[in-house]
């Protein structure tokens, strides 16, 4: 009777472990080959001899190594030999061997590594002794199993989860959806990679689909639920009359064959779908390809509703890196060469508790979960050579994916999570029995991740713990991780929306995103830790919460209400994943907590595709910058001395009173009395890129004018209907005054004009210094009364750091706001004369420098790779001057001016806020 499967796997990590050493072909060879043949449970003798003579090609006579006629032959060299010349070797034999013996398979072996051919299938793999256990699969032949056959296809990469996302789409299409399509989709996810990875024995469930199933899918429903039933059911209690094709199967429990399933129909093409499934090489599956499998089967707008965003393991461990693992990784350096210290640490990390709330497909619980066995391996191995531990694998693995807490709101994924978690696990049992030589599978399924299918923003967060509770010790979460949905404030629906106002209440809740409400969530449950427990938390979030006006609002409530202070942070960067459609978000990394550690990082980026660069910071505020706790809030005036800014002017007016190059000639032919009435309009995006746009400008313009003019009272007219035709009521009643634009904001002088968005990839927001004939339009900010002084402040570096630090951002590009920027901008202190005529004559030097180019746009002006080398030169002498307002010594960089900007801030509005105390203590009395 042939060895089990689980026997075999015993047997070839023992034999790894014996020959790990060998390297003398003479000296070792026919042991070794016959301590191979002992892991299948079959004596050599019996099967094949040691040096077969045959006759060579040429007439020659050659003695083959091992040689198991019909079957195999074995060309075994010294340790370093060619194998490519064993393989010349071995087939020159094949002219001398009878056409009945000829061996299907060629082993080639330097006693530490091998290389199987398979003459039929036409395949050849190579792997090196200690990944033995991997390819064990490969030679079932040997033990009388039949092989499994690969057809040609990826391996598991993105390509295996868009197969298993086209059978989804088959069966839906087919009436078999919803929970029960989901939880079938699972299920078969399991039974692939058990099927690659020694959780069953190596192509059963291949063969189950293959062989026992009719070619046109009839019945491999109703054998998928009979299956199902059976992995369920522990051996001892199954019948003794199962067929044996299913008695092959071990028993998984685990809950996750426990519910009976609707028998779903398969046609033709689904079990040709799921076959391409199965031949595919899911040993090698990644954990990312659980989220990818998600995005892969959900529907476009599905997902941008849920903000689904699956992160790469890179920016994983950007997270989990800085917030556990180099802590642990450096104590377990410290304290390796101590027994009773590493038996401490390793029962320490085995108790370690992690939360993701928003865990989608469990990735983020996945990359944690392997980081800590694989530690945990380099624990064992320490304390092994030590000397005073007896090798028993099983007794010495303690970390286990009970550990590990996870809540989302959708089924599927919170299904996709709970098994990823099996895997990985079984992946790093795997990695154990290589390295440790024992055999170690945890089979059946005892314990699993705590993955609750809820909405985590609703429930209590410690609920999922409490059954871990003792009345000795209330267990807490250690660290709180995540992605959680990247859902902005315009794109939510009403009832997340309601969410977060119960959260944070109604007063200004209406601007905060999504995430925001994790975040709360994560402080109000470490504020209410025990003293003696500290829970720390670090999110991915879009870079939104740390700029613009929902800083006030989330980290005002974060840092004056909960104390959370911030421990470590990575600036805005280009976030991605290895789904289907990578979306384009911008993101930033924040870990936060009670304790203000000594020893914080900021992870700054010089672009957000760039590398990370580490920079030791005092304090990091909530701007992300080495600086105080400070949050900028709205404000309705300048703190400086400066003109007041205002906004463009809106039409409102459905396009009627605007009019393009070719209409504006038109209109000036056909009614030559409206030419004074026409007026430039400048847009941002005309603004930028050199295009002209007019406008009716009729505020001064006399009824009797109008009359005159029928085109215009056309345009009139449909300016009122448009109004009129609204459901808003402050639409409506600008129909009143349908000639003119709803908001009218004209300098009386030349003022500096600010377009509201700016791409960042610039550096520089494009600035001008306009006259008042010009109207601006609603897209952009002026400062009337302004002067040279005030545009060379504003488009210098100073301000520009000041911008990129403060400002929102509509995906990463910069938007201009004159409550947060503008009013809150830190101005330098009382120049002299000299210098302010300085900035000014530096200024206008920087538009002298843009008038040589008058056929060139902003755009190209102030792109990157075509800025004029005269314009650079202009800007890099204002700054320069700009930076010596501020101090004597020279910025070195953005980051130190930054922080300067900051400090000043906080001197200038220091007196606004004792102010606004002492008010309020008078008021009381």
């Amino acid at each position: 009777m042939a060895l089990s499967w689980n026997e075999i796997k015993r047997l070839a990590i023992i034999f790894q472990h014996d020959w790990k050493d060998a390297t003398r072909e003479n000296a070792d060879s026919q042991t070794y080959w016959n301590d191979f043949f002992n892991i299948f449970g079959i004596n050599r003798r019996r099967v094949a001899t040691f040096e077969h003579n045959v006759s060579k090609h040429g007439g020659d006579r050659g003695r083959i190594d091992v040689f198991w006629p019909g079957t195999l032959l074995i060309e075994s060299k010294s340790a370093g030999k060619s194998l490519e010349e064993a393989k010349n070797q071995a087939l020159g034999y094949f002219p001398g061997i009878k056409e009945a013996d000829l061996p299907r398979y060629i082993l080639l072996g330097d006693l530490q590594s091998f290389r199987l051919i398979d003459l039929e299938e036409n395949t050849d793999i190579s792997f090196p002794l200690n990944e033995l256990i991997t390819h064990i699969d490969q030679f079932g032949f040997i033990a009388g199993y039949s092989p499994k056959t690969y057809h040609e296809g990826p391996e598991a990469n993105i390509l295996a989860a868009e197969k298993m996302g086209k059978l989804h789409d088959a069966l839906k299409a087919g009436g078999y959806e919803g929970h029960e399509l989901e939880v079938l989709l699972v299920r078969l996810l399991f039974c692939l990679f058990a099927d690659d990875t020694t959780i069953f024995s190596p192509g059963i469930f291949y063969e189950l689909i293959d062989l026992k199933t009719s070619p046109d899918g009839s019945d491999l429903g109703e054998r998928l639920s009979m299956l199902f039933q059976t992995l369920n059911k522990p051996l001892e209690k199954r019948a003794n009359t199962l067929d044996e094709s299913l008695a092959a199967f071990p028993y998984i429990n685990g809950k996750l064959f426990e519910q009976p399933l609707e028998i779903a129909s398969f046609s033709k093409n689904m079990r040709d779908m799921l076959l391409e499934c199965c031949a595919i090489k899911w040993e090698k599956i990644s954990p990312a390809i659980f989220g990818s499998l998600f995005q892969s089967v959900m529907n476009p707008k599905i997902c941008r509703d849920l903000g689904a965003h699956y992160t790469s393991e890179k920016n994983i461990k950007k997270v989990i890196g800085p917030l556990f693992m180099d802590e642990l990784k450096a104590e377990f350096t410290k304290i390796k060469t101590s027994t009773s210290k590493l038996t401490q640490f390793h029962k320490k990390i085995s108790q370690l508790r992690f939360l993701d709330p928003a865990c989608g497909c469990g990735n983020f619980l996945v990359i944690s979960y392997r980081e800590i066995r694989l530690l945990e391996m380099e624990v064992i191995n320490e304390l092994l050579s030590h000397g005073r531990l007896t090798l028993n694998i099983e007794q010495l693995t303690l970390c286990d994916v009970n550990s590990f807490y996870g809540i989302e709101i959708e089924e599927f994924p919170a299904q996709i999570a709970q098994v990823a978690m099996w895997l990985t696990d079984h992946q790093m049992n795997m990695l154990v029995s290589k390295r440790f030589g024992q055999y170690f599978v945890r089979l059946p399924l005892l314990k699993s991740a705590n993955i609750l299918h809820a909405d985590a923003l609703v429930i209590d967060w410690q609920s999922l713990v409490e059954h871990d509770s003792t009345e000795m010790q209330e267990i807490r979460y250690d660290y709180i991780l995540g992605n959680p949905p990247f859902i902005g404030s315009k794109l939510m629906t009403q009832d997340q929306r309601d969410k977060i106002k119960l959260l944070f209440g109604s007063n200004g809740a209406g601007v905060l995103d999504y995430v925001c409400g994790w975040y709360l969530k994560a402080a109000q449950y470490m504020k209410a830790n025990p003293e003696n427990y500290i829970t720390r938390t670090a999110f991915v979030s879009t870079n939104s919460i740390v700029q613009g006006e929902q800083v006030a609002i989330l980290w005002g409530k974060l840092i004056l209400q909960y104390n959370m202070r911030i421990q470590f942070a990575h600036r805005t960067f280009k976030w991605s994943n290895e789904g289907r459609g990578v979306a384009a978000v911008y993101c930033v990394i924040v870990c936060y907590g009670t304790q203000d550690i000594p020893n914080k990082t900021i992870y700054d980026y010089e672009t957000p595709k760039s590398e990370p660069m580490s920079i030791e910071a005092i304090n990091i505020n909530p701007y992300l910058v080495d600086a105080g706790n400070i949050v900028i809030e709205k404000r309705s005036k300048p703190i400086c001395k400066v003109p007041e800014m205002s906004f463009g002017n809106m039409p409102l007016d459905g396009g009627h009173l605007l009019l393009s190059d070719e209409e504006k000639r038109d209109l000036e032919t056909r009614e030559p009395d409206a030419k004074k009435f026409i007026r430039p309009l400048i847009s941002a995006y005309e603004f930028l890129n050199g295009l002209k746009r007019w406008c009716l400008w009729l505020e001064e313009a006399s009824p009797d004018e109008l009359r005159k003019m029928p085109m215009v009272l056309e345009r009139i007219k449909a300016v009122k209907v448009f109004r009129e035709s609204s459901i808003a009521p402050s639409t409506q009643k600008f129909a009143l005054t349908p000639a003119l634009f709803r908001d009218r904001n004209i300098p009386e002088t030349s003022y500096v004009f600010i377009p509201r968005h700016s791409s960042e990839n610039r550096g520089i927001i494009p600035l001008d210094y306009l006259s008042p004939k010009n109207i601006i339009s609603d897209s952009c900010l002026s400062v009337p009364n302004a002067t040279l002084y005030h545009f060379g402040v504003l488009t210098s570096k100073m301000h520009m750091a000041w911008v990129k630090y403060v400002c929102g951002r509509l995906k990463s590009d910069f938007r201009y706001s004159k409550d947060i920027v503008y009013n809150n901008y830190p101005w330098p202190k009382s120049p002299a004369q000299k210098d302010v005529e300085k900035i000014e004559q530096l200024a206008q030097a920087v538009l002298d420098a843009r008038a040589v180019f008058p056929g060139s746009s902003l755009a190209d002006l102030y792109d990157p790779i075509s800025m004029p080398p005269a314009l650079s030169k202009a800007h890099h002498a204002l700054d320069a001057a700009v930076d010596k307002l501020y101090r004597p010594q020279a910025f070195p960089d953005e980051r130190r001016r930054i922080e300067y900007l900051f400090g000043l801030y906080e001197q200038y509005t220091a007196d606004l806020f004792v102010k606004k105390k002492t008010r309020k203590s008078v008021k009381n009395k």
